[in-house]
This record gives C-alpha cells, sequence and structure tokens, in this order.
C-alpha cells in the first residue's frame, strides 16, 4: 500500500490496462470510417503500447506492436475484440490421481488445456485435448471453473479459460510430441514442479476429484470496475 492507502500498480496491472485499452481501439476501428475517430482510435493503440512497453513486456518496439494490432482489425462485428478461450480439463482416475502434462512450450506442469476450436462445443473441445495431448480417453462430469487468465496473471493475452472436471475411461499415457515433454499421474500431495496456477485452482480441483459437491470455481466481479 501507498501513503494513500492504494495497492501499488503492478506489471500485470499495467499489461491489463494496455490490452484494455487496445481492445477498445480496434473494436473502434472496426465499426467506425470516420477518418478523425480512426486517427484518435489508433492514437490511442500508441499509449497502449507504451504502457506495455512500461510493464516490461512488450515483444519489440510499441511501433512495431501498434502495427501488430492495426494487422489484426476486422470490419463490424467480427472486428469486435474479445478474449480467446481456451479449454482445460481436470482428469481423475480410481486411484484420487490428476494427470498433469508438461507443456511443451514453457516446461511449466498443468491439466491438459489448449483453444477453443470452431466446430466443436466447449465439453467436446476438452475430451479432445486431453486424448491428443495425453493419450488418455475421457467422459466429461461437468463444468468445474471458468477464470480470467490476465486478470489472473496467467496470460499476457486477454484469454478465458473453461475449465471441465473428467473421469478417465481408457486410453494409455503418451504425450504429444510437439505440445507435451511429459504426462503422468500425480497424488495431490506429490505434484510436479512448478504447476501452474495450482494455488488458485488446485483445492477447489481436488475436492471434486474426492467426490466433494462444489460449486463452479469463477472469479468474483470486483467493485463496479466498468465504472471507473
Amino acid at each position: 500500500m501507498d501513503e494513500q492507502g492504494a495497492a501499488p500498480v503492478g506489471e500485470q496491472d499495467l499489461i491489463r490496462w494496455s490490452e484494455s485499452l487496445a481492445a477498445i481501439a480496434r473494436t473502434g476501428l472496426a465499426f467506425t470510417e470516420n477518418l478523425y475517430e480512426r486517427e484518435r482510435y489508433e492514437e490511442v493503440l500508441h499509449v497502449a503500447a507504451d504502457i506495455r512497453a512500461a510493464a516490461g513486456r512488450a515483444e519489440g518496439e510499441p511501433a512495431a506492436v501498434v502495427q501488430e494490432w492495426l494487422r489484426s482489425v476486422g470490419t463490424g462485428v467480427p472486428g469486435y475484440v474479445t478474449p480467446k478461450v481456451a479449454v482445460g480439463a481436470v482428469v481423475g482416475d480410481d486411484d484420487g490421481r490428476i494427470l498433469l502434462l508438461q507443456r511443451g512450450d514453457s516446461g511449466i506442469w498443468l491439466y491438459p488445456t489448449g483453444w477453443a476450436d470452431v466446430g466443436y462445443s466447449p465439453s467436446e473441445v476438452a475430451v479432445k485435448e486431453v486424448r491428443e495431448e495425453t493419450g488418455v480417453e475421457v467422459e466429461v462430469v461437468r463444468l468445474l471453473g471458468v477464470f480470467d487468465g490476465l486478470r489472473l496473471g496467467f496470460t499476457r493475452i486477454p484469454l478465458y479459460s473453461l475449465v471441465f472436471l473428467c473421469r478417465a475411461v481408457g486410453g494409455e499415457l503418451s504425450p504429444h510430441p510437439l505440445e507435451a515433454m511429459d504426462v503422468g499421474w500425480f497424488e495431490p500431495d506429490d505434484l510436479p514442479h512448478p504447476t501452474a496456477g495450482v494455488d488458485h485452482w488446485g483445492p477447489h480441483a481436488f475436492a471434486a476429484l474426492r467426490g466433494e459437491e462444489v460449486d463452479v470455481l469463477y472469479d468474483l466481479p470486483r467493485d463496479r470496475v466498468w465504472e471507473e
């Protein structure tokens, strides 16, 4: 806290503000043909890129980031910028263990997860991702959690994650050669390191795997943040 009692601004706050401004500006560009408005939205993109650079997480110069954002601008409704969607699966076996994989891109451990694919329902994506990434066949039990990855600091891009509770019904452990360095079944008190975000989702997931009745876990609304 500072002298006025406000929480200090962190790197993740800057990233969130940058992405929010960029989304507003790109959506505005998708819906307007007014040259004056387009200039103002592009100016907002430059401010957003400067904020991202201040966070120390810019990939390239701010001007290059702006050009990347501009290349992604659509037209009308298809250009309305929304968070990407990922789908994950908390999978348990008959011994109460959880299925985790070591991601090929980062080396961290996490439950199977991947981008939502067009043409599949979220639960179908969960089944498909588990099979592709680990070789295990599952059936979906129910929705377990809905998370804002950017708000929680799990990602650098706007991302909603839908996590399903699943039960293993067949298959054999076989890590995907590109997406997984390793896969395995783990006891709740013997997880590999590092297991991403386990302090947040772990207690809820393990309670569900034990057969306890738990509600869907989600990020509680902040105090009218849309009015700030």
